[in-house]
């Protein structure tokens, strides 16, 4: 290989603007043993990036299973706030149906003290017929 197309290839290498193709050349120019003095200190750079491809991670990482804390959250809050409006509504009609039994109450306690006081005034209809009477026989 030139060593001004390496030195040029370098150069991208560091501005990031490399093709893959071209870090393979330079992968395989730092690989051999007879690399220019002036560029041997990238040598070690390359030969550790190599290194690294070849490294495999062997342990096991024993998977957790994840937790969904967030699912039963909502569900129950789903749950409560629809048992909630449910029972609220219940209430709602309990209180309605009291409130028309008491009002059927009052009506009734109210009847029967009309009904009372109708009594007393009985005889006043028996009045009213005896001056009809009289005004009746004065007029003729």
């Amino acid at each position: 290989m030139e060593l001004a197309n390496i030195e040029n290839l370098l150069e991208k290498y560091f501005e990031a603007t490399t093709t893959v193709q071209e870090e393979q050349e330079l992968q395989a120019y730092f690989s051999q043993n007879n690399v220019a003095p002036h560029l041997q200190e990238y040598q070690p750079m390359f030969q550790h990036f190599a290194n690294l491809k070849s490294e495999q991670f062997t342990r096991n990482v024993p998977l957790k299973p994840r937790k969904n804390y967030l699912k039963w959250i909502s569900v129950a809050a789903v749950f409560l706030l629809t048992t909630g409006l449910f029972f609220n509504e219940w209430k709602k009609q309990r209180e309605a149906e009291q409130a028309f039994e008491d009002f059927k109450m009052t009506m009734s306690l109210v009847s029967e003290s009309f009904n009372t006081g109708a009594s007393h005034i009985n005889h006043l209809a028996q009045f009213e017929e005896t001056t009809n009477k009289i005004f009746i026989t004065e007029n003729n």
